[in-house]
C-alpha cells in the first residue's frame, strides 16, 4: 500500500523537477539568443555585416552570381593564376576521383596516406627547393600545427604585428616567449632580437606578403638580422606562392633569399588550383617531427584525392613553365596605374592585391554593391578583418584577366567613386 502511495507522490515531483530543469535550460538559451542577436545588430549598425553572395558557376575571371543578370567580372578571388578552372587541373581531379576515390575516411598515420599524397609532397618540396614537405587540411592548420611543436618555453618567437590571424593563433598555442615587432620595422625587430638573446632558439615569423595591404616583407633585412643574432626565419607564403619571383617560387625568390629562409608555410587554396589544403616545407627533421606531434595533422582527415590530384597538376604546370607567373606584373601595374591616375589611393606596391582605400566601412560596402550592379564583383573589407578606419575594397588581379577586363573594372570604379564622392 505504502509503495503505491510513495510512487504517486514521487511521480509528480519528478515531473516538476524535469519541468524546472527544462525551464532553466530554455531561459539560458533565450538569454544567450538575446546576447547573440544584440551582437549581430551591433555589426549591422556599424556597417560591417558580411553578406555572402551566391556564385552559380565555376570560379574564374567571369562568373555568374545569383540575382545578377549576365556574366560578372570577378576581381576578388585568390585565383591568382586562373588555375581553379584550368582544364588540365580539373581533369586531374576527375582522374584522381576515379582512381583513388572521394576520400580516405582516415587521418594520415592510420590508413589515410596514398601515393598521391606522397607525390604532391615531393613536388612541393621540389618547387620550393626544400628538403621535405607535409600536407595539412589548410594553411590555417599548418600555422596552428607548427609553433607548438617547434618551440618550447626556453625559446622565443618574434612576430610582425600585422601577421595573419592563423599565425597569431598558432603562436598562442606554443609556450615560447612571444615578442611582437612593429609592422615591417627592422629597427624594432632588432630591439626584440636583442631582448630574446638569452633564448635557446629564436624564430622570426612574418607573412611574405600581407594579404590586406599587398605589401611585401623586407626579407633581405630580416634575414640579415636573423643571421646577426642567430635566429631562424619563417614565412607564410599564401599570397606569393606560384606567382612572385622569376619562376613563381614566392617572396624568398623575389628578394633573393631562398637559401636564407628556413621554414615556409603556404596553401593549395589560392594560386595552386584553389581547392583546399596547406603545407609546410623545410628541413627533413622538422617535417618528421611534425608528422609525429603536429595536432592538426594527427587529428584531421587526409586531403581528398581529387584535391590532391588537382593541386599536383597545378604544381607540375608551374614546374614546367614560368609563363603564367610572369604575366602577372604587367596586368597588376596596368590596374594600379590607371586607378592612381583616376584619383584613388591604392595600398601596397607591385602586388596583385590592390587595396582601394576608403576608410569608412559603410562606404566600402555600398560601393561594392554598386560595382556589382555595373557587372564587377568586388567585396568591401572592414573591421575586424582590417583595423577600424581602414576599410577598403580589395581588388585582386588574376593572370586570367584580360586588359579589357581590367579597363572595365577601372571604369566601374571611376563611375562608382564619383557617385559616392571618393573622386571628383
Amino acid at each position: 500500500m505504502w509503495g503505491g502511495a510513495a510512487r504517486s507522490l514521487v511521480s509528480p515531483l519528478r515531473g516538476a523537477l524535469r519541468c524546472s530543469g527544462l525551464s532553466r535550460s530554455y531561459t539560458a538559451a533565450a538569454a544567450a539568443r538575446a546576447v547573440l542577436e544584440h551582437e549581430l545588430e551591433t555589426i549591422r549598425a556599424a556597417g560591417t555585416w558580411k553578406a555572402e553572395r551566391i556564385i552559380i558557376s565555376k570560379q574564374g575571371p567571369e562568373i555568374s552570381v545569383d540575382g545578377s543578370r549576365g556574366s560578372i567580372l570577378n576581381f576578388c578571388a585568390n585565383n591568382y593564376l586562373g588555375l581553379s578552372s584550368h582544364p588540365e587541373v580539373v581533369q586531374a581531379g576527375i582522374d584522381a576521383l576515379k582512381t583513388h576515390g572521394a576520400g580516405l575516411s582516415s587521418v594520415r598515420f592510420i590508413c589515410g596516406t596514398q601515393d598521391l599524397h606522397k607525390k604532391l609532397e615531393q613536388k612541393l618540396a621540389e618547387f620550393h627547393e626544400r628538403e621535405d614537405c607535409i600536407l595539412y587540411a589548410s594553411c590555417f592548420d599548418a600555422n596552428a600545427g607548427l609553433f607548438e611543436v617547434l618551440l618550447g618555453p626556453d625559446d622565443a618567437v618574434l612576430s610582425d604585428e600585422l601577421n595573419h590571424a592563423s599565425i597569431i593563433d598558432g603562436i598562442r598555442l606554443c609556450r615560447a616567449k612571444r615578442l611582437r615587432y612593429k609592422h615591417m620595422d627592422l629597427g624594432d625587430l632588432e630591439t626584440k632580437l636583442k631582448e630574446a638573446s638569452s633564448s635557446r632558439m629564436r624564430l622570426v615569423v612574418t607573412d611574405g606578403v600581407f594579404s590586406m595591404d599587398g605589401d611585401v616583407a623586407p626579407l633581405r633585412g630580416i634575414c640579415d638580422l636573423a643571421e646577426q643574432y642567430g635566429a631562424m626565419v619563417f614565412i607564410d607564403e599564401c599570397h606569393a606562392t606560384g606567382f612572385l619571383g622569376p619562376r613563381g617560387r614566392g617572396t624568398d625568390e623575389l628578394l633573393g633569399v631562398m637559401d636564407r629562409v628556413h621554414i615556409i608555410n603556404s596553401t593549395l587554396g589560392k594560386a595552386l588550383g584553389g581547392a583546399a589544403g596547406g603545407y609546410t616545407v623545410g628541413p627533413k627533421p622538422l617535417i618528421d617531427l611534425l608528422r609525429q606531434r603536429s595536432r592538426p595533422y594527427l587529428f584531421s582527415n587526409a586531403l581528398p584525392p581529387p584535391v590532391v590530384g588537382s593541386a599536383t597538376r597545378a604544381v607540375e604546370l608551374l614546374l614546367a613553365s614560368n609563363e603564367i607567373a610572369q604575366s602577372m606584373t604587367a596586368k597588376t601595374m596596368r590596374f594600379r596605374n590607371k586607378m592612381t591616375q583616376a584619383g584613388f589611393t591604392i595600398a601596397g606596391s607591385a602586388h596583385p592585391i590592390c587595396p582601394v582605400m576608403l576608410g569608412d566601412a559603410r562606404l566600402a560596402s555600398l560601393m561594392a554593391d554598386d560595382m556589382l550592379k555595373l557587372g564587377v564583383y568586388v567585396i568591401g573589407f572592414s573591421y575586424p578583418v582590417v583595423p577600424k578606419g581602414k576599410a577598403r575594397i580589395r581588388v585582386q588581379i588574376s593572370a586570367a584577366h584580360t586588359d579589357e577586363d581590367i579597363d572595365r573594372c577601372v571604369d566601374a570604379f571611376i563611375q562608382t567613386g564619383r557617385k559616392h564622392g571618393v573622386i571628383s
